[in-house]
């Protein structure tokens, strides 16, 4: 009884997470949209489409499920160079301006409202899953990595782009060029509320998701660092942390 009880203390916590999550970036969609639209006219769009090409490869057309889609920048990316993507997001505002963007560029995605912890997707079904600055905001990355492998085909490629924002506060910035510019101080402090109360910001990373992922049976690349390569624009001010890769092979 007493781990029942337990279970769905948890179940509401998580529950009520996810919903201060979703009406954090609904509220935050219209303003960070037009920052990755920034990033898409902009050097950096060239800059990420050759490092993901490095990746996943030009020769054949893949399916590439981009989760925690936000405004579909990397959606825009992947559709442009041939591929069959699918992006979600647990935020339907998001997702609005997703549609919005990718119709501006004549690309064909399908968007879809989705927790990236609990796709509702068969396993086994995509070639590539992409993600950016998404495990940091989950409650239960987890079970979002488990996730993210089940639905990879045999030899599928997960690539994660985030960084370890488990020891920083955010703070609002004046800078106009700053990608934080104009965050009401409200907004940053829910921001930093909801990332304290989540289990990741406690790990170091990317050891913690290496060493998970591996746990998981997969096979593992890290780069600590990557964004000198992808953040390009002097335009844009980016976070100082690092930016790290994960490429991690189903095998």
């Amino acid at each position: 009884m007493m781990n029942a009880q337990r279970q769905m203390a948890r179940y509401e916590q998580e529950k009520q997470l996810n919903n201060l999550i979703e009406a954090y970036w609904d509220e935050r969609s219209r303003d960070f949209s037009k920052l990755r639209q920034k990033e898409l006219s902009g050097p950096c769009a060239a800059a990420w489409q050759d490092y993901l090409a490095e990746k996943i490869g030009t020769e054949r057309q893949l399916k590439v499920l981009d989760i925690g889609t936000g405004a579909g920048f990397f959606a825009v990316l992947l559709a442009k160079s041939g591929h069959q993507v699918t992006g979600i997001d647990m935020s339907g505002d998001m997702l609005h301006q997703a549609r919005q963007n990718v119709l501006a560029t004549g690309c064909s995605v399908d968007f879809r409202k989705m927790d990236a912890q609990n796709l509702d997707f068969a396993a086994d079904c995509f070639d590539v899953v992409i993600s950016r600055n998404l495990t940091w905001t989950l409650p239960d990355a987890m079970q979002a990595y488990r996730e993210w492998q089940r639905v990879l085909k045999q030899g599928g490629l997960l690539l994660n782009f985030d960084s370890d924002y488990g020891l920083m506060s955010f703070s609002r910035k004046e800078d106009q060029a700053d990608v934080h510019a104009n965050i009401r101080q409200e907004l940053v402090t829910e921001c930093n509320d909801i990332k304290d109360e989540l289990r990741i910001s406690t790990h170091r990373r990317p050891q913690w998701d290496k060493s998970f992922l591996e746990s998981l049976g997969m096979v593992v690349e890290i780069e600590e660092e990557i964004a000198p390569r992808v953040r390009v624009d002097e335009q844009m001010h980016f976070d100082t942390l690092p930016l790290f890769a994960i490429a991690a092979r189903k095998a």
